[in-house]
């Protein structure tokens, strides 16, 4: 079964701290580069960051240095910690393999608000 699960989500103030996760299913995960990526309202979605299956990460400019990226193999989870947050992180998260397209299975996201 296909599964991609975003939790993690809220309500934060100008400079708070989130901690997204997602759980996905053995199909998507084993084996695959793993990223985070967001969409604003009347905005594409985009991709923030991005993990290999041994740890390398990298991410966009916007987020470097106060986003990071990790990932359980074990577990099949891939976590997004968020510090620093600005009114600009406010979108809907999502996790999927690097360069999943449009049409491809989406989780249902996790909405992320920072409040100034």
């Amino acid at each position: 079964q296909v599964q991609l699960v975003e939790s993690g989500g809220g309500l934060v103030q100008v400079g708070g701290s989130l901690r997204l996760s997602c759980a996905a299913s053995g199909s998507i995960f084993s084996g695959n580069v793993m990223g985070w990526y967001r969409q604003a309202p009347g905005k594409q979605r985009e991709l923030v960051a991005f993990i290999t299956v041994s740890g390398t990460s990298r991410y966009v400019d916007s987020v470097k240095g106060r986003f990071t990226i990790s990932r359980d193999n074990a577990k099949n989870m891939v976590y997004l910690q968020m510090n620093s947050l600005t009114p600009e992180d406010t979108s809907v998260y999502y996790c999927n393999i690097f360069g999943a397209r449009p049409v491809d299975f989406w989780g249902q996201g996790t909405q992320v608000t920072v409040s100034s």
